[in-house]
């Protein structure tokens, strides 16, 4: 007879250990069991900074014990099928387990170009696998010439992190005008590609991989304008595909945007089964547009969601779609990004203005340490509901686009980011005469009413 859970998870990243321990917290009562096929999970954002920054991979390890301490069980093996009618999933190992309701949290897998000698040795996509992650961070070390293909956050990172290291000559291909350019509009991905380029990171944009050259092993990387780029070692950083497959085979929808259909509560079109982080379909939060986004913070979130709701909607959480807040840190640079840019809001045909401040993040600027900090918000014309925002400056960027993000949550206008009411001290903010939300907004009231 197969033994019961009344919850089971599968999939032991981010999404799946905190919808498991967010079930387990608003059901106590209920038996839940995690599932998942390696025996360590590693932290998906730690990923890029095994090279330098942390001095082994097992550092980016995802702690068992919040699990433990919630007496989740765990359980160590691949789920081949579920059979909905039976409302049980079947083992690699033969075993067979029953749900009273189950959540997938299966994650999503890198794509793979169909590029000429895109299977030579030496090219890595990017797994989240403890001993693949050993086996690349070693070959980094061994050698010279390196390329990234794809200009994102995670490419980004990871040549910012490999150029630490001596004697690298590192190369990033991106397709785009800019690095960061989908999360960005252009004067920011600038500020970006200069602190590459401070690195000694050549930066090959507006170029597409052609093939890959070599013997067994690659050699050159061939650019679509002809250029040649020697490669001891090729990253390909291009992206995402959601996991669907054992959806699928359920009869489960797959949406438009080719991840699992889920509902505002993250149901599936299987009232009993859930879906959560990057193999559920995303949606953005002003256009209802399918979006790639796949975001460790966006994932927890949607866990939480899930997990609160798993018996009845007791607690109202639910999601309205995706904002998209990213951070990240080049050189000296932090970068951070919420909800649409200026670019894709006209894309869209949003009639749009901004707003924008150049404050210290320090007062008086005149402290040791001081830094310029940028932002720029975007609001609707004429509602001056906040539509985005983007921040470039020092280490506080990454927590100030929470705020934006918040803002944007709550479809704030101008007028409330006028008057925002914030704490500060001249070691850890800007000055509050000039706070740079405010200002920002301030500015962009300032063109709105101009337009009248």
């Amino acid at each position: 007879m197969s033994k019961f859970f009344d919850v089971i998870v599968v999939g032991g990243g981010p999404a799946g250990v905190v919808s498991a321990i967010t079930g387990k917290k608003y059901y106590p009562e209920k038996n839940f069991l995690l599932i998942r096929e390696n025996p360590v999970s590693v932290i998906p954002c730690g990923i890029p900074y095994i090279f330098y920054s942390l001095d082994s991979t097992e550092k980016d390890i995802l702690s068992d014990e919040p699990l433990k301490a919630n007496r989740i069980e765990i359980m160590i093996d691949k789920v081949t099928k579920i059979d909905r009618s039976k409302k049980e999933i079947l083992l690699a190992g033969g075993e067979r387990l029953k749900y009273g309701k189950l959540i997938l949290a299966i994650g999503s897998e890198s794509i793979v170009p169909r590029i000429p000698g895109s299977k030579k040795k030496g090219i890595f996509p990017i797994k989240k696998e403890l001993e693949y992650l050993k086996k690349l961070r070693e070959e980094v070390h061994k050698v010279k010439n390196i390329v990234v293909i794809g200009g994102g956050f995670i490419g980004v990172e990871f040549v910012d992190e490999i150029s630490q290291l001596p004697g690298k000559n590192i190369h990033i291909v991106e397709m785009l005008p800019h690095c960061l350019l989908r999360a960005f509009d252009e004067e920011f991905c600038a500020l970006a590609e200069e602190e590459l380029k401070k690195k000694g990171v050549n930066l090959w944009l507006g170029e597409k991989v052609e093939k890959f050259e070599g013997g067994e092993r690659v050699a050159r990387v061939i650019l679509s304008s002809g250029k040649i780029i020697p490669a001891e070692l090729v990253i390909l950083s291009i992206g995402a595909k959601p996991n669907v497959r054992l959806a699928e085979e359920a009869g489960l929808w797959v949406g438009r945007g080719e991840g699992i259909w889920v509902d505002e509560y993250m149901r599936t079109s299987d009232p009993d089964i859930f879906a959560v982080g990057d193999c559920a379909e995303k949606r953005c939060f002003y256009t209802r547009k399918h979006i790639p986004v796949m975001l460790a913070s966006t994932a927890t979130a949607e866990a939480r969601v899930a997990g609160s709701n798993l018996y009845g909607l007791k607690v109202l959480r639910e999601i309205k779609g995706t904002i998209a807040v990213f951070s990240t840190r080049v050189g000296n640079l932090v970068l951070a990004s919420a909800g649409l840019t200026e670019n894709k809001a006209k894309e869209d045909n949003f009639e749009v203005v901004t707003g924008e401040a150049v404050v210290p993040d320090k007062h008086p600027a005149t402290l040791p340490g001081t830094r310029k900090m940028k932002v720029r918000l975007l609001f609707s014309k004429f509602s001056s509901t906040i539509l985005g925002g983007q921040i470039a400056g020092g280490e506080t960027v990454g927590e100030l686009i929470n705020v934006v993000g918040m803002a944007i949550q709550k479809r704030s206008q101008a007028v409330e980011l006028e008057t925002f009411q914030m704490a500060t001290h001249p070691w850890l903010t800007s000055p509050p005469t000039v706070y740079p939300l405010v200002t920002a907004a301030m500015d962009a009231i300032k063109k709105m009413r101009s337009n009248l």
